[in-house]
């Protein structure tokens, strides 16, 4: 059983296109997934969340968990302040990791935000969610102009933390990669510290599920289960969805 924690360098960098496509070859190859996500905000009950947009692309036999679900679009510890509802602490959350990985073959735990977004008001994080559960971190990634110096704080807090980053995935490569995303695919390993493990093309959520598997196969890592090759990449796929 292997866990690993989700993290983004922040909002709407792709983290749960990469979650569901992690999880899709990992079933597209026998492995039983689970994926847990601790707190939804800014989706009223009854609204479709994250946890549905994977099961609509990796394919229903991927087990899902959301432990708390707030309607306003901030922090879990925030959007618990402010509806009333309770918040969410790193315990409730590794229990409920150690439950699914009990009867997995993968968990992945997909954060709200980046690695320090608060969950309690005791500061609680996704980091020390991944520091109680001793689980390796994903960095999940922008490709263009900034996401260098982003990258870069979310592993050096996830290094001093004792956090092991295996790696680094660009959530949305866009149609006409400019000058800076193309020089990034070699500089954001080395802000991560650690290797690209993937590159998915932006516009992957609205493929079927068929080639939203196919692409998430192309787009990962070995490391994940898929064909990605970093050095083959620039010349095979520099652009978007084909």
């Amino acid at each position: 059983m292997t866990t690993l924690v989700m993290t983004g360098t922040g909002t709407d960098v792709g983290k749960t296109i990469t979650t569901a496509a992690i999880a899709a070859v990992a079933t597209g190859q026998g492995r039983r997934v689970a994926v847990l996500k601790p707190a939804q905000t800014g989706v009223a009950p009854g609204e479709a969340g994250d946890l549905d947009e994977v099961v609509r692309l990796a394919g229903k036999g991927v087990t899902t968990r959301e432990l708390r679900r707030y309607p306003d679009p901030l922090s879990p510890e925030a959007a618990a302040r402010r509806s009333g509802l309770p918040a969410l602490g790193p315990g409730e959350i590794a229990a409920a990791v150690s439950e699914l990985d009990a009867g997995h073959d993968l968990t992945l735990v997909e954060g709200a935000g980046g690695l320090l977004v608060r969950f309690d008001p005791h500061g609680s994080t996704l980091a020390d969610v991944a520091w109680s559960l001793g689980a390796p971190v994903v960095i999940v990634a922008t490709a263009g102009l900034g996401t260098l110096n982003a990258t870069a704080l979310t592993a050096e807090v996830a290094t001093r933390r004792g956090l092991n980053v295996v790696g680094v995935v660009i959530g949305s490569w866009p149609p006409e990669p400019d000058l800076a995303s193309r020089e990034n695919l070699t500089d954001l390993p080395v802000a991560a510290g650690a290797p690209l493990l993937g590159v998915l093309p932006a516009g992957l959520g609205g493929a079927t599920p068929e080639a939203f598997a196919e692409q998430a196969r192309l787009g990962l890592s070995p490391w994940f289960g898929g064909e990605f090759d970093p050095e083959a990449f620039p010349t095979r796929m520099p652009g978007g969805m084909t």
